[in-house]
């Protein structure tokens, strides 16, 4: 999986890039059901092998989405501190007032799409076990 660029100034712009990288646990069911042997199959297949390949895709995905909406969060972070810091040397000027209640808005989206994340991740992470749970066991996190 290649190294996407986040655009984090559009929001809209965000939303179509995790999409395209969240295609990867829309597709899961059928990555399992592609990978893993069926019964009359099993000998030409390694499935040890491949729930192994799969996890360690799962989790560089997971991780990719999870860096990019953080990296991203910084960023509005220190945007909507330094509107503040604008708004209260400037006064009540409503253009600033304006953007500081956007770069908020988009803020609490970013804080959201952590939660969309982790219910994403832990549906694949399900769907994983249920299928390589006898062949395959990740390792465990500190």
């Amino acid at each position: 999986m290649a190294a996407v660029s986040v655009e984090c100034v559009d929001f809209l712009e965000f939303q179509d890039m995790l999409r395209k990288m969240r295609q990867f646990d829309d597709k899961i069911i059928y990555m399992l059901n592609t990978t893993l042997p069926t019964e009359s199959f099993k000998g030409e297949v390694n499935p040890t092998s491949k729930c192994k390949e799969l996890y360690e895709e799962v989790q560089h995905s997971h991780i990719q989405r999870e860096s990019a909406i953080n990296k991203c969060l910084i960023i509005a972070k220190e945007r909507v501190k330094h509107l503040k810091n604008q708004k209260e040397s400037q006064g009540n000027d409503p253009i600033f007032i304006k953007s500081l209640r956007k770069e908020q808005n988009n803020l609490r989206l970013l804080q959201s799409e952590l939660g969309v994340e982790e219910v994403l991740r832990n549906r694949t992470m399900q769907a994983y076990h249920d299928r390589c749970r006898s062949y395959y066991k990740p390792p465990t996190s500190p």
